[in-house]
């Protein structure tokens, strides 16, 4: 019998959603809108919003422990986290880094990717290239945006989209029948102008005028990115299924981005598929970016709705514009055995290991700048004497 490809196989998955919640009804109370018109067009009730002392990277850490928790494992055993996200804790440094340190990941690479909405998706991608090449056997893979930051509450086409939010999967090598089947990538520089934040990067960087003029918030030109969106999502999706072999009469599940149900409805037109096959959840998170597959994959596998055997395609599309579909068939090996109960003790232990540690170096290194500045002091003080 022939040997099966090395695989990257979903053992460990996990979201995290803020709990303040904002309804349609909220958003008319402070802007010219209804929820009428925000259901009637973009399928949105609800959306999760951050609070204050919550950002990407906290949120990330939350999906990322209850990934860890699902597949019992231990995170010094992680070789690699992956972070997609276009709302990062700062510019520098990334996002993954601040999930590594906060896992008590201590042997694991980190890095960040910005492919706008299609981040998780792109993201999980490289992760099973990583493990397929044999570099890796056990990869983290997290989409989470603070949407809230950067969206204009002042642009109604806009604030009523988005939410906060972040979702997270383990993968771990595999040579058995479950796991990623096949990836497709794309992208269209040409429509770099319909999705952006325009400020703070090196081509405009902040000044008050940018900041005078909101160059800072998500400017988005939404016609033109639904109708890339609804001609992007039947094409990738069949491209990868070609990739994998596979029939479209065979995929159990479309796990889309969360975006628009207009255009999920005009993708399910187009494949002639029943929408019931796209799962959906975008009416209680709204427009997650990264956060928004990942966070849906997490929910149905909670519902009992993915099933081992069963065939998934995840597909998303952003700005770039980016789209990225992924093939795969969900038969987690962690369902096969029980949980050893010390290692839930032993994550907690790790966590608050990482926390204390990381503030006592932080004071070490505070210290000793003080302590170098008072001798240069001290110093100069001498050399002016003289």
């Amino acid at each position: 019998m022939p040997e099966l490809p090395r695989r990257a196989e979903i053992i460990g998955w996990g979201m995290f959603a803020p709990e303040r919640v904002v309804t349609n009804d909220d958003l008319a109370a402070v802007m010219d809108t209804s929820d009428e018109w925000i259901r009637t067009r973009t399928g949105i009730e609800r959306r999760h919003i951050a609070a204050e002392h919550q950002a990407t990277a906290s949120m990330a850490i939350e999906a990322a422990r209850a990934a860890l928790a699902v597949a019992d494992a231990d995170p010094r055993d992680l070789d690699l986290v992956i972070v997609g996200t276009m709302t990062p804790d700062t510019w520098m440094p990334s996002t993954a880094c601040l999930v590594q340190n906060a896992l008590g990941a201590l042997h694991a690479g980190a890095v960040d990717l910005n492919a706008g909405c299609s981040g998780f998706v792109y993201a999980l991608s490289l992760a099973n290239q990583a493990i397929a090449s044999g570099e890796h056997d056990l990869v983290l893979v997290i989409g989470a945006d603070t949407m809230s930051r950067i969206v204009d509450q002042q642009d109604r086409a806009t604030a009523v989209l988005f939410g906060d939010g972040a979702g997270a999967v383990l993968l771990r090598a595999s040579q058995g029948n479950a796991g990623i089947l096949a990836s497709e990538l794309g992208s269209d520089g040409s429509g770099a102008d319909l999705l952006i934040v325009p400020a703070g990067g090196s081509a405009m960087p902040a000044s008050a005028e940018t900041v005078a003029q909101r160059l800072h918030y998500l400017a988005m030109d939404g016609r033109q990115v639904f109708r890339f969106a609804s001609r992007v999502v039947p094409r990738v999706i069949e491209q990868v299924l070609q990739k994998a072999g596979l029939a479209l009469d065979e995929v159990d599940w479309i796990i889309p981005h969360q975006a628009n149900l207009r255009i999920i409805e005009a993708a399910a037109k187009r494949l002639q598929v029943d929408e019931e096959r796209f799962y959906v959840n975008l009416d209680e998170y709204g427009n997650t970016s990264a956060g928004s597959v990942p966070i849906a994959l997490c929910e149905a596998v909670e519902r009992g709705q993915i099933q081992p055997g069963q065939q998934l395609v995840l597909v998303g599309f952003g700005a770039g514009l980016t789209w990225a579909a992924v093939a795969l068939r969900w038969g987690p090996s962690v369902q096969e055995a029980p949980a050893v109960f010390y290692r839930r003790w032993l994550r907690w232990i790790i966590y608050r290991w990482a926390e204390l540690h990381t503030r006592w170096l932080r004071f070490v290194r505070t210290r000793a700048v003080g302590a170098r500045r008072a001798v240069l002091d001290r110093w100069r003080r001498i050399g002016w004497r003289k």
